[in-house]
């Protein structure tokens, strides 16, 4: 090579158009594994700059300040102790071994200290090796672990990859590395877009690679530049049309990984296909054809869509027509498998969820919906819900499964339910909840609005993580197939807000299950993994000692957790807040080692001063402490254990607990406990000790 100083170098693999919802990951892959490779051998500074290139025909990554020479390394080995290294005058295996695996004599190893004793050292330079000589090995072993599920085979090579790759560049500044991949050797030339770009383009250096494709090629070759390109193109025309795109996971991502020379053109469809729910069109839209459906400030949806097109032309009409045509077709299937699905009252289609299986060690889904009518009706008494609409509702609830929408998109169900309920002429209440029972579907979605709702969401969610823990299928590591965590914390998220015991709902849900399916001890486990839950929940909130300090109790009214926590708070501002939670740890330590049960408190044998003028203070407090607790003022309840502090400490400072009186001992063992459960009634103050 000609220049052997640092500079920029360039890899492109071009190929057939890769699978665009990986195309992201693929690229960003790609460019971390060959960068981190040159860094790990030297090439490159850890801390020095490249750009991954990701669009549908190419992976490319540029790096700059690439050496053409590996720096040269020095090598230590250290060997066998030199005072075990020689026998007699003669090396031992062990030394001669080592100095033969380092391809010298014994008399040409160095001696020195390993920090523990001295060893027999051999020490050496390594010439760098050059980046020609070892870029083809790092190119194919980054290329194999790409995250891509399938490989191909293409033509009569023996390579595979994940499409067929047809070309290689490989620039170090202006000259070409000679490296390989497959059956292609390293080049300058690539190719821009499909239809827009003259031929090949050759590269004089590997600085002009981005600025050639985007003038030349007419690509936008960075991914993360492309989708902001789409994107403002996106808002721009949604201003035009004084609309707003409809939400979509992942829409974006995946379109920009189709383009690469991105144009936005607006289309429309027959207004006619409104009277379908907005929902189906919508997601037709954006499933099938990649569309950016569009809606109005009240975010009702209109006849427009935003197509992005892989083509600019003077005359887009034949592309925006074409567009027209292929939505019209999708559209009318879209209505009419909701005007099928009308033909048929939603309560006729339960009977047919005993063929749907859920699963065979718990049944079908119409076992499951008998399963939420009982434990459903059983929650809305305690929210005082309209228990005939809740029974009603679990009963209609998974109708919608049978449905030809939703068997076309499964994300309808609950949608379609509630529209085929309103139809059908059910109560609003009902037709509501049968939507809304699906909610939360995933962090941060909303909560189910309204008492109806709330009973069949939790009951849907509870018959799910009681009937598939009990029957020993418990969330490992990150495997969950039934998505108990998900379902855990949205039962979570509604009982922090509702007056809810949450193991007499697990209690309720199990009875609803046929005797001998659940395994037993389901409940506790339940309600374990529950907490832990809870408190990967809270965490974002409050301190995990606090949570630690409220959850020790074995909370079950959640309702009253937060103010619990918030009370734990106030207490630790208090001045008194730190000796007082060293002091209930010292009192917990010393009720651990106590054999059997304590006796009853007896004032008659409390006989220094100090543990009389507790027990007075606790007999003071004790109402004050309960009062606060009735009325749920869990800060000042905490805040009354301040005036324990003096008479803690005269205590610990002047009685002896382990009196040789065994009767004495016993009694004053009977003061600390029952100073600590008046102490440890809104949260575990120990925990909170340093």
């Amino acid at each position: 090579m000609s220049n052997p100083v640092s500079q920029t170098l360039l890899i492109e693999i071009f190929t057939e158009e890769l699978p665009p919802k990986a195309l992201p990951k693929l690229g960003a892959v790609f460019a971390n594994g060959i960068f981190d490779e040159l860094a790990k051998l030297g090439f490159v500074a850890k801390d020095a700059e490249f750009e991954s290139f990701a669009s549908p025909r190419r992976l490319a990554v540029s790096i700059a300040n690439v050496l053409a020479v590996q720096p040269d390394q020095a090598i230590e080995r250290r060997g066998p102790a030199i005072a075990s290294g020689m026998k007699d005058g003669v090396p031992t295996p062990a030394l001669a071994g080592f100095a033969r695996s380092c391809g010298v004599e014994v008399a040409q190893l160095a001696q020195g200290s390993d920090g523990k004793q001295d060893v027999y050292i051999f020490s050496s330079i390594k010439t760098g090796e050059a980046l020609t000589k070892v870029l083809s090995g790092i190119i194919a072993a980054t290329l194999k672990k790409l995250p891509a599920p399938k490989t191909m085979r293409w033509g009569d090579r023996d390579g595979q990859f994940i499409r067929p790759v047809h070309g290689l560049v490989v620039l170090h500044g202006s000259d070409i590395v000679p490296a390989q991949f497959l059956h292609l050797e390293a080049g300058r030339s690539t190719l821009g877009h499909r239809f827009l770009s003259n031929g090949e383009i050759e590269l004089a250096n590997a600085d002009e690679y981005a600025g050639r494709l985007f003038d030349d090629g007419f690509v936008e070759a960075s991914f993360d530049a492309r989708r902001a390109l789409i994107a403002d193109q996106l808002k721009n025309a949604c201003t035009e049309l004084n609309a707003q795109i409809a939400p979509s996971d992942g829409l974006l991502d995946e379109v920009t990984a189709l383009v690469e020379w991105p144009v936005i053109y607006t289309g429309n469809f027959d207004e006619k296909f409104l009277d379908v729910p907005q929902e189906c069109l919508i997601l037709s839209m954006q499933q099938h054809q990649k569309y950016f459906p569009l809606l109005d400030q009240n975010g009702k949806l209109l006849p427009k869509f935003l197509v992005v097109s892989n083509l600019e032309t003077a005359d887009p009409s034949h592309i925006i027509h074409g567009n027209e045509r292929v939505l019209r077709a999708r559209l009318s299937d879209a209505e009419f498998f909701f005007e099928q699905d009308k033909k048929k009252k939603l309560e006729s289609r339960v009977p047919q969820l005993a063929n749907v299986v859920y699963h065979n060690k718990i049944g079908s889904q119409l076992e499951r919906v008998e399963r939420l009518q009982k434990i459903a009706a059983a929650i809305a008494v305690k929210l005082r819900a309209d228990v005939a609409d809740c029974k009603r509702a679990a009963y209609l609830a998974k109708a919608d499964l049978i449905a030809d929408m939703v068997g076309e998109f499964p994300e309808l169900q609950g949608v379609m339910g509630m529209y085929y309920a309103r139809i059908d002429g059910e109560n609003e209440a009902v037709a509501s909840a049968i939507e809304g029972h699906y909610h939360p579907r995933f962090a941060g979605d909303t909560l189910p609005v309204g008492a109806v709702a709330q009973a069949v969401s939790l009951a849907d969610k509870l018959e799910s993580i009681v009937g598939i823990y009990g029957i020993g299928l418990i969330p490992t590591g990150d495997k969950d197939p039934f998505a108990l965590r998900r379902a855990a914390l949205g039962v979570l998220r509604m009982v922090l807000d509702l007056p809810l015991d949450l193991k007499e709902l697990l209690s309720i849900t199990s009875d609803a299950f046929p005797a001998g399916v659940i395994a037993d001890g389901t409940i506790e486990g339940v309600y374990g993994f529950m907490q832990d839950r809870l408190k990967n929940y809270l965490a974002a909130d409050y301190p995990s000692t606090d949570i630690d300090a409220v959850l020790a109790l074995n909370p079950t009214l959640l309702n009253e957790m937060v103010i619990r926590l918030q009370a734990v708070a106030a207490f630790k501002a208090l001045p008194e807040a730190t000796a007082l939670a060293a002091a209930n740890k010292r009192i917990r330590n010393i009720l651990k080692k106590v054999e059997g049960d304590l006796p009853e408190l007896n004032a008659a044998l409390l006989s220094d001063a100090a543990e009389i003028a507790l027990h007075a203070e606790l007999l003071k407090l004790q109402p004050v402490v309960s009062s606060a607790l009735m009325s749920q003022d869990f800060t000042g309840a905490l805040k009354a254990l301040s005036a324990l502090k003096e008479p803690v400490d005269a205590f610990f400072d002047s009685v002896m607990v382990m009196a040789e009186d065994l009767a004495v001992r016993g009694n004053r063992q009977a003061l600390l406990a029952a100073l600590a459960c008046l102490m440890n009634r809104v949260a575990e103050l120990s925990l909170l000790a340093e």
